[in-house]
């Protein structure tokens, strides 16, 4: 029997500004949403990937490696995503970068942000020969700075704020990928659970890309709301963070952004990076 559209819907994000813009009309009733009331829990992306693993979240944020792990239970929404055009994920360090990063790299040990985001699988695309260590995301320009790896791969808004530290950009792991597939890298996507049913997981995907499409409306404001959640960045760099991963994208993944996800788990399974070929199911808000 399909679930009734009438109900409580626990929504997971992780409590960054780009999640912030996206989920504001949403969290704050600026959309109509008719009978269907959300409830907004924040954490931390490698958090999420781990708790979808476990089927306990309804609705949530997850990084596009976990989803080859979860296409059994979960579809993705075909909005909200998180897609670099030729940027994402940066390489840094002390030193300065040498001719040939990506050699470089061999047996450098380098502080990632979790074993499940896709940053990590592009940087086990990019040098296999790589070591890691796992270090909280915001730690991880510290973490670098201190000595303690060669290499750090930053996520979120440590991609704008490296230099403060004095660190070293090596590679840009979305100008790489663009450069080997002439495709965006798609790094982060909302997931729906398949049992609410196929009525309830569209009347999500409608209130989600509702939301995304008012703040992007009502730009100024949903931007001093994810102002909040900037980790200290100033307002300038919060709007160009906003931009970079809130884009035509995040409304729809489109013919190109759906084929970079198709794209990026295809090379995952050919290098043995994922168990298995993965069956992309969206559900969008007109199907």
């Amino acid at each position: 029997m399909t679930a009734t559209i009438s109900r409580t819907i626990h929504v997971a994000h992780s409590p960054d500004a780009d999640d912030a813009f996206m989920f504001w009309a949403m969290a704050q009733g600026k959309i109509d949403t008719g009978d269907r009331r959300y409830v907004h829990e924040l954490g931390d992306i490698e958090s999420l990937n781990r708790r979808a693993l476990a089927g306990e979240l309804e609705v949530t944020a997850v990084s596009l490696h976990a989803y080859a792990y979860l296409a059994d239970r979960y579809a993705l929404l075909a909005h909200g995503a998180s897609i670099g055009d030729r940027y994402g994920p940066l390489i840094v360090s002390r030193k300065r970068p040498p001719t040939r990063p990506r050699a470089a790299l061999t047996g450098r040990l380098v502080a990632v942000p979790g074993e499940l985001t896709t940053a990590f699988l592009t940087l086990r695309l990019y040098q296999p020969a790589a070591r890691h260590v796992v270090v909280p995301f915001d730690q991880i320009e510290d973490y670098v700075a201190a000595g303690k790896a060669d290499a750090g791969l930053l996520i979120h808004e440590g991609q704008l704020t490296f230099a403060d530290r004095g660190l070293h950009l090596w590679a840009d792991m979305g100008e790489w990928w663009y450069q080997q597939t002439q495709l965006p890298l798609p790094l982060g996507g909302n997931v729906v659970r398949r049992d609410l049913g196929d009525e309830l997981t569209r009347a999500i995907a409608r209130d989600l890309k509702a939301s995304i499409e008012y703040g992007l409306a009502h730009r100024a404001e949903a931007l001093a709301h994810a102002q909040g959640f900037s980790r200290g960045l100033d307002t300038a760099r919060t709007d160009r963070f906003v931009g970079m991963y809130v884009n035509a994208y995040t409304v729809d993944y489109g013919s190109t952004g759906r084929r970079a996800v198709a794209e990026l788990l295809s090379q995952a399974y050919a290098a043995k990076l994922i168990p298995a070929p993965v069956a992309l199911a969206f559900i969008a808000a007109d199907s």
